[in-house]
């Protein structure tokens, strides 16, 4: 664990620099905050006025304060920033928190003073948080290092520990944390990062990955640059990212806020991906995951069943379920027939279990239904759904599944999916988090927590290394012919089709011969990107159009020449692509040919890739059904494809340039895929 940024929730000491004795001033509320909810470490005011500040002594300078100290607040205006970093630094103080804004967000000034700051607090070995950002929040120390108004409020009380809270917004930050105060959810930790000159949400995450009482770890970012920091981050605690600027809208915004630089929304979803984390789409859902990752739990399958006394409510599970990529668990005999012994004839032992309004009438219903159902071993976990639900049937409820989730033979999860207004039953939320159970308002909640902890429940812990299929090659030129990209696919054992190239029309008729009589013709001219617009590609050529076809293509331009190449007859055509980006190289495939770019349907991730990652991209767009055969045409070689893709994954592996590579398209048949164009370009980033 990184001590330095450890103490921005663990520190045993921390001064305040710009403190001020004014009530209500912002830079006497971490005083406040640290003395209210019972900080033990030592608190130093710093203010040039020395004296007493909220009834502590105040030291005039930093340098002053006897003792080394853990944390500093710098709450100074802008201008006076850059002597207090110094002066903290000095004194070495760990690690700064530089909470004043009118820094690299404000412009061209201000990122200059940033730099400065940051240049001065590395060359004297302290750790800079922000500028830029409210501060950091530790329940286990009791410590209140911010200024953020949560606080503020007599209601506030500090969260139990458990999860950590990330957020380089700091008012979106503790704003989501006051939510998941109200729904009790432990949140004992909360950094929030800002313009990140120094340290950033990243390098936080793998600080608290190591802390042994943060069991799930909730990221809103704006900008993600350290991909093996989550992936380190991801591989340890069950993680959720928030990553907005989505929209080109959003990621200007992004970019004024913080100086977030932008990255490709698709690309930045394939990272999260990679490293093992899971991408929410907002704050609702970071915190629905948060509710998840505190039950310590994990899925050991996909299989869920629903119980219910809803019969909307199971239907609405069901669809939820299969939206999510889930299952619906198919019950045992065994586990209907006893189910039988106990529902009304007017509900159902079929999944979804419909248990019916019946559980008014008799308390020991749902007690005996949930205890068979959890015996099921065809049941990964269970999502029990209810609506207006009242008084003791609430707390009958909450006990039957405590005692199921706390006394099972596995440990099987279970949400709650509970439709109704929280006046209802006041104390239904309190019943459910001490039986360990989380609760959401709508079964499509309950289900997509379930799907969010499938994601995190699957990943390996270590990296999945595979053997190399085919061996790195040179990187070519960034004036590549098409014929030149192919060679290097053939001395790859990737499947190309025979081709020659030729430079006269006299030469036609031979080299169709030599390629198996039937052939495509297409222009090699320099500068010449899109062949098919101009003409330049010609199917399906015989020896009888052999030469009229190669005059055709030489009147495109005078230094022309042809490439003829095998005719490889229709089948699936795929895209396969690889492009460099700040996050690594980026693989795609998706339907390929003509179609392309009005059909748009492809499949990100970023390399390296495993031969289960490419059979995973295939599902995940049409071509998995393309593959298979739609409408009576016979199923072609999906693993030709496959190794493909792992082969020219291989070969580029090493390739260091900027580029674009586009690989379109792929033909696969029944017997064999085959690269039938292939584009190389620099790109200029």
């Amino acid at each position: 664990m990184s001590q330095a940024i450890s103490w921005l929730w663990r520190a045993r000491s921390i001064a305040i620099v710009g403190a001020s004795d004014r009530e209500g001033a912002m830079s006497r509320l971490p005083i406040s905050y640290l003395k209210r909810f019972g900080f033990q470490g030592k608190i130093y005011p710093i203010n040039p006025k020395g004296g007493e500040i909220a009834g502590i002594s105040a030291y005039k300078s930093i340098k002053d304060v006897p003792e080394q100290v853990d944390l500093a607040l710098i709450m100074v205006p802008v201008t006076a920033a850059k002597d207090a970093v110094r002066e903290c630094a000095e004194a070495g103080v760990a690690i700064a928190t530089v909470m004043g804004s009118g820094f690299a967000e404000s412009g061209e000034v201000g990122q200059v003073l940033q730099d400065e700051i940051t240049s001065i607090a590395k060359e004297l070995g302290m750790r800079i948080v922000g500028p830029n950002c409210i501060g950091s929040v530790g329940s286990d120390a009791k410590l209140l290092a911010t200024f953020s108004p949560v606080f503020n409020s007599p209601s506030t009380e500090l969260a139990r520990s458990g999860l950590a809270l990330i957020s380089q917004s700091g008012a979106l930050g503790y704003g989501t944390y006051s939510l998941g105060a109200d729904r009790s959810l432990p949140i004992g930790v909360v950094v929030t990062t800002g313009n990140e000159a120094d340290v950033s949400a990243m390098e936080v995450s793998t600080t608290l990955a190591d802390d042994e009482s943060i069991d799930g770890i909730l990221i809103y970012a704006e900008s993600v640059t350290d991909l093996a920091a989550l992936t380190k981050t991801a591989r340890s605690k069950p993680t959720a990212v928030l990553k907005s600027g989505r929209s080109e809208a959003g990621a200007l915004a992004a970019a004024s806020h913080t100086g977030a630089l932008a990255t490709g929304d698709r690309v930045m979803s394939a990272a999260i991906k990679r490293a093992g984390a899971v991408r929410v789409d907002d704050v609702e859902e970071l915190l629905d995951a948060g509710a998840i990752f505190a039950t310590k739990k994990r899925l050991t399958g996909n299989r869920i069943a629903v119980i219910t006394t809803s019969g909307g409510s199971g239907i609405l599970a069901a669809d939820a379920i299969e939206k999510y990529g889930l299952s619906l668990a198919e019950l045992s005999p065994k586990t209907r027939e006893e189910l039988d012994q106990i529902i009304p004839s007017y509900g159902s032992s079929a999944n979804p279990v419909d248990l019916t309004a019946a559980v008014m009438a008799d308390q020991k219903l749902f007690q005996r239904a949930i205890d068979v159902l959890s015996d099921d071993p065809g049941v990964d976990a269970i999502v029990a759904a209810f609506c207006v639900l009242v008084g003791e049937d609430v707390e009958m409820i909450a006990t039957a599944l405590g005692a199921v989730s706390i006394n099972s033979k596995r440990e099987i999860p279970i949400t709650v999916a509970r439709t109704g207004s929280p006046s209802l039953a006041p104390t239904a939320t309190e019943l459910f988090n001490q039986a360990n159970i989380p609760i959401y308002p709508t079964p499509e909640r309950a289900v997509r927590a379930l799907a969010i902890l499938n994601q995190v429940s699957t990943l390996s812990k270590d990296v999945v290394t595979r053997k190399r299929l085919s061996s790195t090659h040179a990187e070519p030129s960034s004036d590549v012919s098409e014929y030149e990209l192919k060679e290097i696919w053939r001395k790859s054992s990737i499947p190309v089709p025979e081709s020659v190239v030729i430079g006269s029309v006299e030469s036609a008729l031979d080299a169709v011969r030599k390629v198996g009589g039937r052939a495509v013709m297409k222009i090699i001219l320099p500068g010449l990107l899109h062949k098919s617009d101009a003409g330049g590609v010609l199917l399906d050529i015989g020896e009888e159009r052999a030469e009229s076809s190669a005059r055709q293509l030489m009147k495109l331009g005078e230094d022309a020449k042809i490439l003829v190449e095998r005719f490889v007859p229709k089948g699936i055509e795929a895209l396969v692509g690889i492009t460099t980006s700040p996050l690594g190289k980026v693989l795609t495939i998706g339907v390929g040919g003509i179609l392309t770019e009005v059909i748009k349907d492809s499949s990100l991730r970023i390399l390296p890739v495993t031969r289960s990652d490419v059979e995973e991209m295939i599902d995940e767009t049409r071509l998995g059904q393309l593959l298979a055969g739609v409408r009576g045409a016979k199923p072609v070689d999906r693993e030709a494809f496959v190794e493909t893709v792992l082969r020219i994954t291989d070969v580029t592996m090493d390739w260091e340039s900027s580029f674009e590579l586009d690989i379109n398209p792929v033909a696969i048949t029944a017997d064999g895929a085959w690269v039938l164009d292939s584009a190389y370009a620099r790109s200029g980033m």
